[in-house]
């Protein structure tokens, strides 16, 4: 397991035993994990964002923290914050996390996600100039979540 994937379930389960609320120093986590700090930053920049259902909040100094909440709403809504999170371009390995995070917050089942998956591959695209693939993948993606949230 990558360790960015070890520091983001870790948080995630943090979260699931506070009832959604986090509280977290970067140093200390990063020191328990056997990471950098900046490792700790990058997770929860690229996971843990507004459009994914998250709320972050910092304090710096001697007792900062980072506090995050995993903000409660309805399937609908949720999945219309992620098609309004696309922009024109989605790489694989966005398109990748949203799903697993969609998944993991049990807006989808098993199966959606692995048709998610296959429909956004790489595998898929391999035929449509590279410079392309990422436009593609980023309104096929919004569609298929626009039929979701139906």
């Amino acid at each position: 397991m990558r360790m960015s994937d070890l520091v983001a379930q870790h948080i995630l389960s943090m979260l699931d035993e506070s009832g959604g609320n986090a509280e977290i120093r970067r140093n200390e986590l990063a020191n328990d994990l056997g990471c950098v700090p900046s490792q700790i930053n990058y997770v929860i920049t690229s996971r843990f964002t507004p459009e994914q259902g998250y709320i972050v909040e910092s304090r710096r100094g001697g007792g900062g923290y980072i506090r995050i909440t995993r903000v409660k709403m309805d399937k609908s809504t949720a999945i219309m914050h992620i098609v309004n999170s696309i922009g024109k371009t989605l790489d694989r390995a966005t398109a990748e996390i949203m799903i697993k995070n969609m998944y993991g917050r049990q807006m989808i089942d098993l199966t959606t996600a692995k048709l998610l998956a296959a429909a956004l591959s790489e595998r898929v695209y391999a035929e449509i100039p590279q410079d392309m693939r990422d436009v593609f993948r980023a309104r096929i993606f919004k569609n298929m979540l626009l039929t979701l949230s139906e």
